[in-house]
């Protein structure tokens, strides 16, 4: 076959690369990253919680809703007990249908990520001018909500086109979490400027693990507890970061909170070494550091 590449970024092995510590000397980076999703009734996209492309229906619709009206609240409270600072990749139209999530986003002074205008569609196949217009429409919506435009993105179903980086970049993106290609953050190629690519997991990332593959809340607690046991382990070499993935209608359904709960209170068991944060404060940290210590 033809094989095809990228000139996105060069390859970089890890034990190539410059150490560095995240503040306070911690090396290991802490992000909760939530999706708060909004889907057109009846028509595009959309999860189903028995099989994998199912047809819209009205029980998957009513699912889905039920994150942003019950599983979301029981996970700001849990967040809140455990002091714990989150990022919300958040769809534009969630923010005319749902006020009350943006006064608690607000309140807990979480980071707003763009994440499109609804999960009912997928930016790869869109033509630019309508990608464009479509990156546009969603930062204008979270900049006349919550007074500052976001600074990362997240696309639809964690996809993009040939131009989505061109795009991003051209549009004051600083950061975004679409290529899960390392655990360290990495700059990318872009025809304006580099943009820095913010480690995003999908492994452990609730949607995949618990809708699709099937994993039970107390198999999703053991892949949380391994896989920070091993990256703390890992962390003594290299300078990493640990991303969770969640999506209130699925973690939201109490007994995977529970589960989420006691993963959650296990990691904090460390918090002392820990450097709890969001793809927001990775960028800034970054983008501080001196120039060539990040591939």
């Amino acid at each position: 076959m033809d094989i095809q590449y990228h000139d996105r970024y060069a390859f970089s092995a890890l034990p190539d690369r410059p150490v560095y510590d995240w503040p306070g000397g911690k090396r290991l980076a802490v992000c909760i990253c939530n999706n708060i999703e909004w889907f057109s009734f009846m028509t595009g996209l959309g999860s189903d919680h028995t099989v994998a492309g199912a047809a819209q229906t009205t029980r998957n619709y009513a699912w889905r809703d039920y994150g942003n009206r019950v599983g979301l609240w029981y996970l700001f409270d849990l967040l809140d007990e455990l002091g714990l600072p989150a990022s919300h990749n958040l769809n534009a139209a969630v923010l005319e249908n749902c006020p009350q999530i943006v006064d608690r986003i607000r309140a807990r002074g979480d980071e707003v990520i763009g994440h499109g205008i609804t999960n009912s569609e997928r930016q790869d196949i869109m033509d630019e001018p309508a990608e464009r217009a479509m990156i546009a429409e969603t930062t204008a919506a979270i900049t006349r909500h919550f007074g500052t435009a976001p600074r990362g993105w997240l696309g639809p179903y964690i996809v993009q086109s040939d131009v989505t980086l061109d795009l991003l970049k051209e549009a004051g993106y600083s950061y975004m979490l679409d290529w899960p290609a390392d655990d360290q953050p990495f700059w990318m190629k872009t025809r304006a400027g580099p943009i820095l690519s913010v480690p995003y997991t999908i492994e452990l990332n609730d949607s995949p693990a618990q809708v699709f593959r099937h994993h039970t809340g107390q198999e999703f607690e053991e892949m949380i507890i391994d896989h920070f046991d091993e990256m703390m382990t890992q962390a003594r070499k290299y300078p990493l970061v640990f991303t969770i993935v969640l999506h209130p209608f699925v973690i939201g359904q109490p007994f995977r909170l529970h589960a989420l709960r006691r993963a959650l209170t296990r990691i904090l068991e460390k918090r002392a070494e820990l450097w709890l944060t969001t793809p927001g404060g990775i960028t800034d940290h970054i983008t501080s550091l001196p120039e060539g210590t990040v591939s």
